[in-house]
């Protein structure tokens, strides 16, 4: 299957869900999960956006990390947020109806986000195998991206290492498993094993074994328009989970 996250329709619709105003009363998902993961993380040297798009959530804990990387599978999504971080205004078309459009931009400086983003490095990256010399961090956000890799039990098996001790991993999932994504038997959840159900908040737990859990799980709403009256309204299930400190 070709990558639907290369096409410039998914990075404008992208670049108006990072960037673009509330729908539904609903507030910005990026802003919102950055929030939340810095709220939980205690360290503030390194930080980890996977699955990073147009950049949106990479630049909020950049607000705070000395260091933050953005990885994404998509070159186009990379591109895009590497455009923003030096110094473009960007412009997108966001469908209204039919063949009708409208016009949408926006930057950093428009954003208060300009002073911080020299903290960022964007790279194009599989989550499955990222670079060696990426080194650790102190906080892995994983926002909306497992049921989108083809293995998230591998993916997630390696960040682990990754985590400094007392390093946050917090994943945010709607949880939408698809066969054109992740082959069946990958899935972290959402399937029955001799008539029994196994959710994915099992699934996380028996692969996230070594970390701690954090709080309880909760519901992050977020809003992807499609048009100027249609649009994807979904519930995200964050959980946090923290890597023991040493000496534990």
């Amino acid at each position: 299957m070709s990558n639907p996250y290369e096409t410039p329709e998914l990075v404008a619709q992208y670049l108006e869900f990072h960037y673009g105003p509330a729908y539904l009363e609903v507030p910005n998902f990026p802003a919102t999960v950055a929030r939340l993961a810095l709220k939980a993380a205690a360290g503030r040297g390194r930080a980890l956006d996977l699955g990073c798009a147009v950049g949106r959530l990479t630049f909020e804990l950049a607000r705070e990390f000395g260091f933050v990387a953005g990885v994404d599978y998509s070159r186009a999504f990379v591109e895009t947020a590497a455009q923003l971080q030096h110094g473009a205004a960007l412009s997108w078309d966001i469908p209204t109806e039919g063949m009708l459009t409208e016009s949408r931009h926006t930057s950093l400086d428009q954003l208060g986000l300009s002073e911080t983003a020299s903290r960022v490095r964007f790279l194009q990256g599989d989550a499955h195998r990222l670079p060696e010399d990426l080194g650790d961090f102190d906080l892995i956000v994983c926002a909306n991206l497992i049921d989108r890799l083809h293995h998230p039990a591998a993916a997630l098996a390696g960040l682990i290492p990754r985590l400094r001790p007392g390093g946050v991993l917090a994943i945010t999932s709607p949880y939408t498993w698809l066969d054109d994504f992740t082959p069946r038997h990958h899935w972290l959840g959402g399937y029955r094993i001799q008539a029994k159900p196994i959710t994915t908040r099992e699934g996380l737990a028996e692969v996230l074994d070594s970390l701690e859990p954090v709080g309880t799980p909760r519901e992050v709403p977020f809003v992807i328009r499609e048009t100027a009256r249609k649009f994807q309204h979904t519930l995200a299930d964050m959980t946090i989970w923290r890597k023991p400190d040493a000496a534990g």
